[in-house]
């Protein structure tokens, strides 16, 4: 069988499925550091969670049941709140976090997002208009 026939048959095989969403993604990792913990610590319970875990992300990549998958991923990605952007993408929030800084309005509470490393700058909300000054 040819490389372009293995990868014709697995897309149509997975069409109408939900494919990794970011709770299959996280269940994934969170698996593989139990199992590494259960595999140094010879701890036979973490190695079954991490089985769990791994057959709960494939049974979520596998289901064709897409709104009912999206919802629920949806859901767990609000709960996370501020944590959501390292769980989208790690790289990209780390990229953000060294070159911004995050401040709230001290008027309506409003996050801005302001470049670090420019001393004491005024800002201007974008919500409510207020100009006040911070270090960024």
């Amino acid at each position: 069988m040819a490389k372009g026939d293995f990868t014709r048959s697995f897309a149509e095989w997975m069409r109408g499925r939900n494919g990794a969403d970011d709770v299959a993604r996280l269940s994934t990792w969170v698996a593989l550091v139990f199992f590494l913990i259960g595999l140094l610590a010879a701890n036979t319970v973490c190695e079954v969670i991490a089985l769990a875990l791994l057959v709960y992300s494939q049974w979520r990549m596998m289901s064709k049941n897409i709104a009912k998958r999206a919802r629920e991923n949806e859901a767990f990605m609000s709960a996370l709140g501020p944590v959501r952007p390292w769980v989208v993408s790690p790289r990209a929030a780390w990229t953000e976090s060294r070159s911004f800084k995050h401040l709230a309005c001290p008027s309506c509470g409003q996050k801005v997002r302001v470049p670090r490393g420019k001393g004491t700058v005024r800002i201007t909300c974008p919500k409510c208009h207020q100009k006040f000054d911070a270090k960024a």
